[in-house]
């Protein structure tokens, strides 16, 4: 039979102590609890929590200035990167540049090998002026590559600034993987020196 305390057996009780001294109000085995020591007289004091440390000035800046611009800003600044991309492009046709001339590939000017993005600022010189099969022979990867990141472009910059929900593009960590693998095995093959492998020099 149960006291008239409401502790059951062994000190079971709404308001009493478990077994060993557990219980919602009580302390622990060996004396631990919420606000109660550990074993051997350990100190009483709770922990203190991690607290972040203060931003600085050029980080508050930074975001005030985010969370005060309108929501269209950061597309239309990320547009931007991509349109002086595309006027370098276009302006320095690196197409009848010298292997040599500025900016280079430090990789191809020291050893003569293709570096994994050797022919991209050309090939995207001959997408912008519509010669596929051009820009394909001088990096293919990209060309393949070029309209999924254009429609991931697209779809995050709409959905900032006008709400746009478009389709969300699920690309899976096998995929990336696979096609980092198949980037990998590209730049080592248009390095080698026999046939058909050496079309893909640039």
């Amino acid at each position: 039979m149960a006291p008239a305390d409401g502790a059951g057996p062994e000190g079971f009780g709404p308001g009493g102590a478990g077994p060993g001294g557990f219980g919602p109000g009580g302390a622990g085995p060996e004396g631990f609890g919420p606000g109660g020591a550990g074993p051997e007289g350990w100190p009483t004091t709770s922990a203190v929590g991690y607290s972040a440390p203060e931003p600085d000035r050029i980080t508050r800046f930074v975001l005030r200035f985010y969370e005060r611009s309108p929501r269209w800003v950061v597309p239309l600044a990320a547009l931007g990167c991509v349109a002086v991309g595309m006027s370098y492009a276009l302006l320095s046709n690196p197409t009848h540049a010298d292997a040599d001339a500025s900016p280079t590939c430090l990789l191809k000017l020291t050893t003569g090998l293709d570096c994994p993005g050797c022919g991209g600022t050309r090939a995207l010189w001959y997408v912008l002026h519509g010669d596929l099969p051009a820009a394909a022979r001088h990096h293919f990867l990209f060309i393949f590559a070029l309209p999924f990141l254009a429609y991931l472009f697209v779809a995050w910059a709409g959905s900032q600034a006008f709400g746009w929900r478009l389709p969300e593009l699920r690309i899976s960590s096998k995929v990336i993987g696979g096609f980092l693998a198949a980037w990998l095995a590209f730049s080592v093959l248009r390095n080698l020196p026999w046939a058909p492998f050496s079309s893909l020099y640039v």
